[in-house]
């Protein structure tokens, strides 16, 4: 393969379609290789915006405003960083020719919870909990009642986990309801999920670049409120249930096609492994990879996408936790003792321009022991303040 400099006229381009704090990471490893990164977003200064070459703020749901850019811009690469964004404008680029991915439709297939659910259990047959879609507050209760309690309620469409909410009895439902119109995305359907009785959660981090797909160790991670707070590598399981997240990884991936890295959510009881769910793009979970491998997932990602080798090198067990702001600033400041960065520790700041209550503003990664690491990144993530 052959590496330009950026800003000539023969310069590989990569167009960022969201530009948060894992896009930022992304946006650092194209650099490092010299490709030209332009970073878009629906407003200003998000963190990869600070290491773009350039930037542009738009309606990331506005097809014609979208397709607008990518003609101007012509990048050899289009990598689709949110969930919230036109799926018509990916359609159409892809059928103008320009290289999206993974490909138009498994981002459309994974942006929304019923065309993904559908197409793992019921094409793929992979195992999941028993669902149903709803559109009504009426629906959703005689859903909740047939599935039964507690059941978790998401919007088809939304990330990060808002309006996502567990009902633990029929007196929740009608707060469900309204946490749901809370999602960033498409919130006129629902999808309510009997509750599996999982021992715990993974990401299985999986790159593919058209030659050959490869798994990082499983990442276990805990959420609040649909968001992940801590992750931890590896997640220590049976060899049974690690193949057979490996096995539901490949299919779903393969189902899907493409290249780039894909963090695939997986429930785990005993030995048995059900499907969650799938974002074709570098997961939150996946921050911890910065510490524990030679190549993180943003870098994986890059390599997978350009077709290169996906060999890397697992140095060993660490964790991460997410800092989320506690007020409402339009100059944050994130305070940070000098005493967390340590050998083995340190934090990244995500240098957002504006904060809110529960905002993710940065993160702290460990490389220790998964139960040493996991109890610092916890007294690191509580030692951090608000200036």
């Amino acid at each position: 393969m052959q590496f330009s400099a950026p800003l000539k006229s023969n310069s590989k381009r990569i167009m960022l379609l969201g530009s948060g704090e894992l896009g930022k990471e992304v946006a650092i490893e194209a650099q490092r290789l010299g490709l030209e990164v332009i970073a878009v977003d629906r407003y200003q200064d998000a963190p990869a915006h600070h290491v773009a070459h350039r930037s542009y703020v738009v309606n990331m749901q506005d097809r014609e405003a979208v397709l607008e850019i990518i003609r101007r811009e012509k990048p050899d690469y289009i990598l689709p960083e949110i969930e919230a964004i036109s799926i018509d404008a990916l359609y159409d680029a892809q059928g103008e020719g320009f290289n999206v991915i993974p490909n138009a439709d498994a981002v459309s297939k994974t942006m929304n919870r019923k065309n993904i659910r559908r197409f793992a259990a019921e094409k793929l047959g992979l195992k999941t909990g028993p669902y149903e879609f709803v559109s009504t507050l009426e629906g959703l209760k005689e859903a909740a009642n047939r599935l039964g309690f507690p059941c978790v309620i998401k919007p088809v469409m939304s990330s990060s986990g808002h309006g996502q909410s567990v009902a633990r009895s029929a007196d929740d439902i009608e707060k469900s309801w309204e946490m749901a119109k809370e999602a960033r995305g498409d919130a006129s359907e629902l999808i309510v999920e009997a509750f599996i009785d999982f021992d715990y959660e993974i990401t299985m981090l999986t790159a593919r670049n058209g030659k050959e797909t490869v798994f990082c160790e499983p990442i276990g991670h805990e959420q609040r409120d649909g968001d992940y707070v801590f992750s931890w590598q590896p997640m220590h399981m049976s060899e049974t249930a690690k193949k057979n997240a490996q096995e539901i990884s490949k299919k779903i991936t393969d189902g899907l096609g493409g290249r780039g890295l894909f963090g695939v959510e997986m429930f785990v009881k005993g030995d048995e492994v059900y499907f969650s769910e799938v974002s074709p793009r570098p997961h939150d979970t996946g921050m911890v990879t910065l510490i524990t491998q030679s190549q993180s997932e943003f870098a994986l990602h890059l390599r997978a996408v350009l077709g290169l080798p996906l060999g890397f090198t697992f140095y060993g067990e660490g964790a991460s936790a997410a800092f989320k702001s506690t007020k409402d600033s339009h100059a944050p400041v994130v305070d940070v003792s000098e005493s967390l960065f340590s050998q083995n520790s340190f934090v990244r700041v995500f240098s957002k321009p504006e904060s809110h209550k529960g905002r993710r503003m940065a993160v702290a990664l460990v490389f220790d022991k998964v139960d040493a690491a996991l109890k610092k990144a916890r007294f690191i993530i509580d030692d951090i303040k608000d200036a």
